[in-house]
């Protein structure tokens, strides 16, 4: 018998609001809002450029504070995660990340800019919090979906900002100030929608215990050999986190002294994880651990990479995607604006696609596996995409690509909150670093090729790794309990139902 073969599938359960569902909505808008303020400076980049008197040089560096400490962020922030639980740190987060936002709207220096904007890429770790949330109210067999139409719905909150703001800013607003007006309204949406989750949203159903690691000061892991991977996979964020100071540099924005202070901090840093992940570990691992509460780090690292060439190929894709269009088919910028959009908006359908291909498929690994070998040829025939194509096949071939790519991703966060429900949050937190990882790795590479072949060098690349990916994925182990009505390594109250389990 297949997994779900015993449960009735309704299209349309997801429209509901209540039970599990009214949850899932709640945080899928909490986390569309963090994506709506942490993106809510290209759309309206022209008119800050012309009110401040802002170079495209001081732009640059903005769009690179944007991002630079969202890595960071993800990693501490599911730590708070899995110590506090959701309701707390999303109702925290937007609250908080409120106050760079209105600081942002009213700057009248680029040091104020470059601040505020540093702080407020602290937001974009908001997406951690709800794969928690969410995975605490639906049961294994559902999560991959219900994950799915979070992150899909979630991420389309940079879209919203790309299409609205400018509006917003120019016909509601008005004027030379129209542009603080509506980045302050997204802080303010912020601000009061952190009271409104707060007093609607509770961690778990009623009679479920929320489990806690039994340390969240660095990631627990249960064998040796796991704490080494540990180790290891958080040098490529800290390398990461120095090819930005490296660009800053690079553009004249950080000195010498700047950049050399930075690459120390990001060693002292690591020295400090690598202790604490020690210290942390290394007593329990001596102690032991029962078979049935140990887990594999390697499953982390593969989702890690999986993550690392969808999420981040998709930031670094839209961030070059627009120019792509316009120079391969002589188009205008609002022409290939438009076309370059379409890799954007299907996540509303992609992401949630893959998660529920990973729930309906019977096995999450070989889902996963199938999405990253239908990326790899998305993106090859990217890279193949010349003048003399047709537009409209050009435009099918960016959204079959765009399709596997975030289907890729729903299938990656349907396999994250398997791995150990305790440390969910950190789980998460590296996962979704990787993206930004990605991100940071594929940009770099892609300012490095000669101009002529860097679009078609970029694709390719890419593909590669996806690639190497996939072969990573094989090696994936099947979580266990991946169709279960709930968790393996929970126990529930006598007669308690987790919540979704017959939604």
């Amino acid at each position: 018998m297949a997994p779900n073969s015993a449960k009735k599938f309704n299209p349309f359960q997801f429209l509901s609001f209540s039970g599990p569902y009214r949850i899932l909505h709640m945080t899928w808008f909490a986390f569309f809002l963090t994506f709506m303020a942490w993106f809510n400076m290209a759309p309206l980049a022209a008119a800050m450029k012309d009110d401040l008197n802002l170079t495209d040089s001081d732009l640059k560096v903005l769009m690179i504070c944007n991002v630079a400490l969202t890595i960071p962020a993800r990693i501490i922030i599911g730590m708070l995660l899995d110590k506090l639980g959701p309701r707390k740190v999303f109702s925290g987060l937007l609250i908080i990340m409120s106050i760079p936002c209105f600081v942002f709207a009213m700057a009248s220096s680029f040091t104020q800019l470059v601040i505020t904007r540093l702080f407020l890429g602290v937001i974009g770790a908001g997406f951690v919090i709800g794969i928690r949330m969410v995975a605490e109210w639906f049961p294994p067999k559902d999560v991959g979906e219900a994950e799915g139409i979070y992150g899909g719905f979630g991420n389309f909150g940079s879209a919203a900002s790309a299409f609205l703001l400018p509006t917003i800013a120019m016909t509601v607003f008005g004027g030379e100030d129209g542009w603080r007006w509506a980045i302050a309204m997204t802080g303010a949406t912020c601000f009061i929608y952190g009271f409104v989750y707060y007093a609607s949203v509770t961690d778990t159903p009623p009679g479920k215990t929320y489990h806690r690691p039994k340390q969240s000061s660095a990631m627990e892991v249960t064998s040796m050999a796991s704490l080494f991977g540990l180790i290891f996979m958080q040098l490529p964020m800290l390398l990461a986190l120095g090819v930005l100071a490296w660009k800053l540099f690079s553009i004249g924005f950080l000195p010498t002294q700047g950049k050399h202070v930075v690459y120390g901090v990001l060693a002292a840093v690591f020295c400090f994880q690598v202790w604490k992940a020690w210290t942390v570990n290394v007593p329990n691992i001596k102690m032991g651990y029962e078979e049935n509460d140990k887990y594999e780090f390697r499953q982390v690292a593969i989702l890690d990479l999986a993550y690392f060439v969808t999420f981040g190929s998709e930031l670094a894709v839209v961030s070059m995607l627009p120019l792509f269009f316009k120079n391969t088919f002589d188009l205008s910028l609002e022409q290939a604006g438009m076309i370059a959009a379409s890799f954007a908006f299907m996540n509303l359908v992609a992401r949630p696609t893959g998660g529920f291909l990973s729930d309906r498929l019977g096995s999450r690994r070989r889902t996963l596996s199938f999405l990253l070998g239908g990326l790899a040829v998305g993106y090859y025939l990217m890279s193949s995409i010349t003048s003399e194509w047709p537009i409209p096949l050009a435009i099918a071939s960016t959204m079959l690509c765009s399709f596997f790519v975030q289907a890729g991703e729903g299938a990656v966060f349907a396999v994250v909150p398997l791995v150990k429900k305790r440390v969910t949050g950190q789980v998460a937190g590296m996962v979704g670093a990787y993206g930004n990882v990605g991100a940071v790795c594929f940009l770099t590479m892609f300012s490095l090729y000669k101009p002529e072949t860097a679009a078609r060098n970029f694709f390719l690349t890419i593909a590669s790794c996806a690639i190497f990916c996939l072969v990573a994925s094989l090696f994936l182990k099947e979580p266990k309990g991946s169709f279960a009505d709930h968790h393996h390594d929970e126990v529930e109250p006598d007669g308690f139902a987790p919540a979704g389990a017959t939604a």
